[in-house]
């Protein structure tokens, strides 16, 4: 796919816009579904590029319904079932075709699950400082992307558009959402995480960490929503490359954050804020490769 059939972003004129996401645009389907449409749009430290990577958005649409298969029966899913196809005007069909998901209308829970079970990224740089992350104390002699001595469950409150998800501790989120409800998305999250890294490594494919949102339907139901399992909202490490002590290559972003932290704009280094630098067509087609990577490894 090229650059000039990449989408962007999505301009559906039969539907209501809700929200344009980092990725995802939010349409209403009446008062009790949402049509959400993945574009190829890419965000790196929470700006968005202005170059899409070409395929990206249906890539992550099919791993996320195969992995909302994989984990149905652990909790419930926002899915209706029903064509995204079937709720818009003819001439919008090529772009929601493959990459949109009809959901459920639900009332999201201000708390993202971020589950880890190696010691990576922002993570690996609290432990050299406190041997800890993000609150949860951990042993010492962990090396840069060891696996942890069991998996741990390090909330964060969700942010408002463009600002920094904040890391919060469990005891935070039971007197966000009450304790029930708090320690109910703690052992789903990390059942939800378990078993998924299981099934990728038997793929050859460690998932180091990832994060969940939930939303509550009118019973007050527990619904798992959003997109799952992606190398967007995971870090994807080729297992047959790992070593531990070193960071492993991957299939997320972490090529395009690498080649930003290089990057500069009028002679100077990009300060991480928006406008992002203008990204170089070897640099998309080398992103879109690691996309199509992970998902060709996970799918076969």
């Amino acid at each position: 796919m090229s650059q000039a059939t990449a989408l962007h972003t999505s301009q559906l004129h039969s539907l209501p816009l809700l929200a344009r996401g980092k990725v995802r645009d939010n349409y209403a389907v009446g008062d009790d579904r949402i049509l959400m449409v993945a574009s190829d749009r890419i965000s790196a430290f929470d700006v968005i590029m202005g170059e899409p990577i070409p395929g990206k958005g249906e890539l992550l649409t099919r791993m996320a319904l195969w992995w909302f298969e994989q984990l149905k029966d652990i909790v419930p899913n926002h899915l209706t079932g029903e064509a995204p196809e079937s709720v818009v005007a003819a001439d919008e069909v090529a772009q929601v075709r493959g990459r949109s998901m009809l959901v459920r209308r639900l009332k999201p829970i201000p708390v993202e699950a971020v589950v880890r079970g190696y010691l990576a990224g922002s993570g690996w740089k609290e432990y050299q400082d406190s041997r800890s992350v993000c609150g949860v104390p951990l042993p010492a002699g962990l090396r840069n992307a060891s696996k942890l001595p069991r998996t741990i469950y390090t909330p964060a409150a969700k942010a408002a558009a463009g600002e920094h998800d904040e890391n919060i501790s469990f005891e935070r989120t039971v007197e966000m959402i009450g304790p029930e409800l708090a320690a109910q998305i703690r052992d789903i999250s990390i059942r939800l995480y378990e078993r998924a890294a299981a099934i990728a490594l038997a793929k050859g494919i460690i998932i180091a960490d990832t994060k969940f949102e939930f939303g509550q339907d009118d019973a007050g139901n527990l619904v798992l929503m959003d997109e799952v399992l992606t190398p967007d909202s995971s870090r994807y490490w080729p297992a047959d490359s790992y070593r531990e002590g070193s960071n492993p290559p991957s299939f997320d972003k972490q090529f395009l954050r690498d080649w930003l932290e290089q990057a500069q704009v009028d002679g100077l280094p990009w300060g991480k804020k928006a406008p992002a630098p203008r990204l170089p067509d070897a640099v998309i087609a080398q992103t879109a490769a690691k996309y199509r990577d992970a998902m060709q490894r996970l799918l076969a």
